[in-house]
């Protein structure tokens, strides 16, 4: 048995914990499966002979060399940083990673990595993923790409994506029931406490830090539809409420959005409903009527198919614990005497 060779592609400003997340699962997984399983053989290299990571942390490298697995790091994409010019800054490591590619070899990227694997040329062609709050950067930059943002991990013919930071744990427990079968896999989830049943980064994601769309009128409708989310849709109905055809509205919609108003509104009615579901004890039925189904199978399907979870699976990992309770657990915890 040969060891799985993986190398992680370290360099300036990466983020460390995502260089050393996933050798470290890997080791554990290593330890569970036992010495009649293939282990990996991991590296952590750099085209450079030194590399300080985010933090300041210094790392140490090796050189490059032929690998199985190349894993790409995220970095740090604050705002007002010149993407640009961070990519031009990483030219050596965009060539390594075009070179690995040319080879056949599998590709990873962490986060906004895949900010790096579309520098390369990799993605293009390819459907890919990356961290929700930056996917439409990345759609825009790479048109040619299909970015399914509501994913955690997409695999697209051996250029594999993820989604933020702790997505990396995803991909390394598909990579563990690959290598060393579900067993090792589920067991590893369960030593790191690292959750091996999601599918879906949608229900992360925090509408007031996404970067509002559109202009004044896809504005002016969003506010509507946002208003009116328990109304039946009717595309004449809202074309007429704002004095355009049906024709224009979808082509203003979608020229300054990127998408319908019917997708606008789906997606919105999950939010609201996720909100729901997260603060309040209201059955499933009156939250699907309050958003605008009358049908609870319906809303609960299309509810999957945007977060991953069922609206009753989504209450049980989500749940905001009652501030009430809390204080009279609390009042009653100070009642007991020593």
């Amino acid at each position: 048995m040969s060891a799985l060779r993986i190398g992680v592609l370290a360099y300036p400003g990466c983020f460390a914990s995502e260089v050393f997340g996933v050798p470290d699962l890997l080791t554990m997984a290593t330890r569970i499966a036992g010495p009649d399983h293939a282990g990996y053989e991991v590296s952590i290299f750099s085209p450079r002979r030194r590399v300080v990571a985010s933090g300041g942390a210094a790392l140490a490298v090796s050189p490059l060399r032929e690998v199985d697995v190349l894993v790409v790091p995220g970095f740090e994409l604050s705002p007002g940083l010149d993407v640009d010019a961070k990519l031009a800054s990483l030219a050596p490591e965009v060539a390594a990673i075009r070179t690995h590619a040319t080879a056949g070899n599998a590709l990873v990227s962490i986060c906004v990595g895949a900010f790096l694997l579309a520098q390369a040329g990799v993605l293009q062609g390819r459907r890919a993923t990356t961290a929700w709050l930056f996917a439409d950067d990345l759609a825009r930059r790479c048109p040619d790409t299909d970015v399914r943002s509501e994913r955690l991990v997409v695999t697209d013919t051996g250029v594999t994506t993820t989604a933020a930071f702790s997505a990396m744990y995803d991909f390394a427990l598909e990579l563990i029931r690959e290598h060393n079968g579900a067993r090792v896999a589920r067991t590893t989830a369960r030593v790191a406490l690292v959750d091996d049943a999601r599918s879906s980064q949608t229900p992360y994601v925090d509408a007031d830090l996404l970067p509002q769309p559109g202009n004044e009128f896809s504005r002016r409708v969003m506010r509507w539809l946002d208003q009116n989310l328990a109304a039946r849709y009717d595309l004449v109905a809202l074309a007429g409420t704002f004095n355009v055809s049906t024709r224009t509205l979808l082509r203003r919609f979608a020229d300054e959005t990127g998408q319908s108003p019917l997708d606008y509104l789906q997606a919105s009615r999950v939010r609201r409903a996720r909100h729901l579901l997260e603060t309040t004890g209201r059955t499933v039925a009156s939250i699907s009527t309050a958003v605008g189904y009358r049908d609870a199978g319906t809303f609960a399907a299309l509810f999957a198919r945007r977060t991953g979870r069922r609206p009753r699976d989504y209450r049980a990992a989500f749940r905001q614990p009652s501030p009430r309770r809390d204080d009279e657990f609390f009042a009653r915890e100070k009642s007991v005497p020593p």
